[in-house]
């Protein structure tokens, strides 16, 4: 075992190396995820990611698209070369520089670029974040995920910053492309494009954490979707002004909601429980505030929910979806 005084991400490599060279993970075995790392050893998704990497770098596990990472093949010592718990990972004679919006991370081995392109390096970068939060998206996290030199991926993609907003739009274009003759009636265009954007919130909770609203994304991907809603909104008497408030309201309400999809993983990861766990260590304190009589009205609403209270986002979603599409329908002329 690595000794307490260690940096946790050190301990988590060590604690997986010692899972793998005894044999307990065996090649071609599925490796804890850094969310569930995070977890189980209640750390950032940061450190998890860290302690992953370092196992990259020695050659003991190895990213697989979607499969996720895996104990690599070959990874079995030799009798009496096991590393040690404390083993450091490997290095090499010469180190490529690390960007600027890079954090430091372990030298990393040299390896052939020749099949890469803009395309595999953003499909890593989507399976990513996918897998990992946006936290963990990074140009080295994602050349280590393909197997080449940070360096390399620079060739295709000048930055993080850039290679944030091709994910974003690869994400975004993931939806089925919008009918070419439209649902009769505007309600039912915006209903149609609203589950459509939440649906590729749902599929990828990272989208939510992109940018404030008062700063639009301009992605190609992203702008099909806002026409879509502009086109619909269109010859129903409202001026540009209005077209363009209705549009930012509706859009923001879907990202409002979906932004708690990331933020839950993120608190489970943070705290170790599940939303129903967390909620059952708030229940004796919800009880005191409703029998304090200081707030009457919640007090009246937890006695009539005899079978509890579960929020269910999705559902939540449709019915706000609806109830602003009705406030919208007193503004429109048919």
């Amino acid at each position: 075992m690595a000794p307490e005084t260690d940096p946790p991400f050190q301990r988590i490599a060590a604690d997986l190396r010692r899972r793998i060279t005894s044999g307990e993970l065996a090649p071609g075995s599925r490796v804890p995820s850094t969310r569930r790392l995070a977890r189980d050893w209640g750390v950032a998704l940061a450190t998890a990611t860290k302690a992953l990497t370092v196992l990259r770098f020695e050659g003991l596990v190895e990213a697989l698209p979607r499969v996720g990472t895996v104990v690599a093949a070959g990874a079995e010592p030799a009798p009496g070369t096991a590393p040690t718990a404390d083993a450091a990972p490997a290095r090499v004679e010469h180190r490529e520089p690390i960007a600027p919006d890079e954090p430091a991370a372990p030298h990393e081995p040299a390896a052939p670029d020749g099949e890469l392109t803009r395309e595999r390096i953003v499909r890593a970068a989507l399976e990513l974040a996918d897998a990992e939060g946006l936290g963990a998206l990074s140009m080295r996290a994602v050349a280590a995920r393909l197997g080449v030199s940070a360096m390399a991926t620079y060739r295709y993609v000048t930055s993080k910053d850039e290679l944030v907003l091709l994910t974003a739009d690869a994400a975004f274009g993931e939806a089925p492309a919008y009918p070419a003759e439209p649902p009769a009636g505007w309600r039912a265009r915006l209903e149609l494009s609203a589950r459509t954007l939440w649906a590729l919130y749902r599929r990828h909770p990272w989208l939510a954490q992109l940018s404030p609203v008062t700063r639009p994304l301009v992605l190609p991907n992203l702008m099909t979707h806002a026409e879509w809603a502009l086109a619909a909104l269109e010859g129903h008497g409202l001026d540009a002004v209005t077209v363009l408030d209705t549009h930012v309201l509706l859009y923001s309400y879907i990202e409002g909601i979906a932004v708690n999809l990331e933020r839950e993983t993120q608190a489970q990861a943070a705290t170790g429980l599940t939303e129903d766990e967390w909620m059952d260590t708030r229940s004796s304190a919800l009880g005191a505030l409703a029998a304090s009589g200081r707030y009457p009205a919640f007090a009246r609403l937890t006695a009539e929910l005899t079978d509890g209270y579960d929020l269910d986002l999705d559902a939540l979603f449709e019915y706000g979806l609806a109830n602003l599409l009705d406030g919208l329908a007193t503004r429109l002329t048919p």
